[in-house]
C-alpha cells in the first residue's frame, strides 16, 4: 500500500516548526527519522494530514554532559550513540542496543527522540531509558517543561507530548562509580519486533549492596514498563544469584504480554525471567569494573 495524501513542510527553525504545528493542529506530524510512522502511513494505520520534518532544524542533534546530565538531542541518531565515546564509557547499555536494533540502514537515520516519542512499548530506547531513570525536554512556544520518564507513556502509542510540542532533548542523570547497565531482547529474527527485552542499571556501593537499580522490559505490557517490584527486592541489598532470581521472577509475574505470531504469553513470561535475571548479572559485573 501507498500513503493518503498529505502536506509537507521544511522548517529551518525550531520555532517555525512549532508554529505550522500550533496552525494545523491535529492534521498535522513530526518527521524525524520516520522509520515509525512512514510504515504506519503505508498501511493506513495512520493518515496525518500534513508532515513537518524537522531533519534541517540545527541543533537538535547533540550528545554532551553538562550540569550533571547526558544532554541527547531529540534528533541524534541512533549510530550517534553507537560511535560516541561518551556513551562507550559510561552507558554500555546504549552499545549493547545498537547491536540488536534494526540495522545499520535504520540505525543511520532513525533517532532517539522519535523512537521514544512515538510510544510503542516494542521499541528499544523506551526500556532503556525507564531502566536510566531518564527525564524528558518537552518544547512549544510557551517554553520547556521537563517530564520523568515514568510520567512520560500515557497509553498505546500515547505520550506526554501535547499538540503543539516536539519532544527536544533526553537527560539522563550521570551515573556515580559502581554504576553498570546492560541490554538485551530476542527476536525471531533481525529487525523483528522483540518478544521481550530486559533494560538494567545497577549502581553498587563498596560492599556489593545495591543503592540504585532500574530495570525497564520491552514489548511486554500496553506501554513501556518499569519492573517496580523488581527493583524493591534489590535496592538496600547486597545481590545474591537468589535475590536475583526473586527479582527476574517478579518482572515475569508482574509483565502483561499477549499471545501472537512471537510466542503464548507464558513463554514471553519465561523469556523476560531469563532477560531480567541475565541483565542483573551483567549490570552487576560492569558495576564492579567500572
Amino acid at each position: 500500500m501507498i500513503p493518503a495524501p498529505f502536506d509537507y513542510s521544511t522548517p529551518a527553525t525550531l520555532k517555525e516548526a512549532l508554529t505550522l504545528l500550533q496552525q494545523l493542529g491535529d492534521d498535522a506530524k513530526i518527521l524525524a527519522g520516520g522509520h515509525s510512522l512512514i510504515p504506519m502511513m503505508k498501511l493506513r494505520l495512520a493518515s496525518p494530514a500534513h508532515l513537518i520534518d524537522i531533519n534541517k532544524i540545527p541543533g537538535l542533534s547533540y550528545i554532551k554532559e553538562e550540569g550533571g546530565y547526558l544532554k541527547i538531542g531529540a534528533m541524534t541518531r541512533e549510530v550517534d550513540l553507537e560511535e560516541s565515546e561518551i556513551i562507550r564509557k559510561k552507558f554500555p547499555i546504549f552499545i549493547d542496543a545498537s547491536k540488536l536494533i534494526a540495522d545499520p540502514q535504520v540505525r543511520n537515520l532513525g533517532t532517539v527522540g522519535g523512537n521514544i516519542a512515538h510510544g510503542d512499548a516494542a521499541n528499544d530506547q523506551p526500556a532503556i531509558m525507564l531502566a536510566l531513570r531518564a527525564e524528558v525536554v518537552i518544547t512549544s512556544l510557551e517554553g520547556e517543561r521537563v517530564v520523568p520518564i515514568d510520567e512520560f507513556f500515557f497509553g498505546f502509542y500515547t505520550t506526554a507530548v501535547q499538540q503543539g510540542e516536539i519532544l527536544t532533548e533526553i537527560r539522563i542523570p550521570t551515573p556515580s562509580k559502581g554504576t553498570g547497565s546492560a541490554y538485551h531482547k530476542m527476536e525471531r529474527k533481525a529487525g523483528d519486533y522483540a518478544i521481550a527485552g530486559a533494560a538494567v542499571q545497577v549502581s553498587l556501593d563498596g560492599k556489593g549492596t545495591c543503592t540504585q537499580i532500574g530495570i525497564g522490559l520491552t514489548n511486554v505490557n500496553a506501554t513501556p514498563m518499569r519492573a517496580f517490584r523488581s527493583e524493591e527486592a534489590l535496592k538496600g541489598k547486597k545481590l545474591s544469584a537468589d535475590l536475583i532470581e526473586q527479582a527476574a521472577q517478579l518482572a515475569a509475574e508482574d509483565c502483561n504480554p499477549s499471545d501472537d505470531l512471537r510466542g503464548s504469553a507464558d513463554y514471553k513470561r519465561t523469556i523476560v525471567k531469563a532477560l531480567t535475571k541475565r541483565m542483573i548479572h551483567k549490570a552487576a559485573e560492569r558495576a564492579v569494573n567500572s
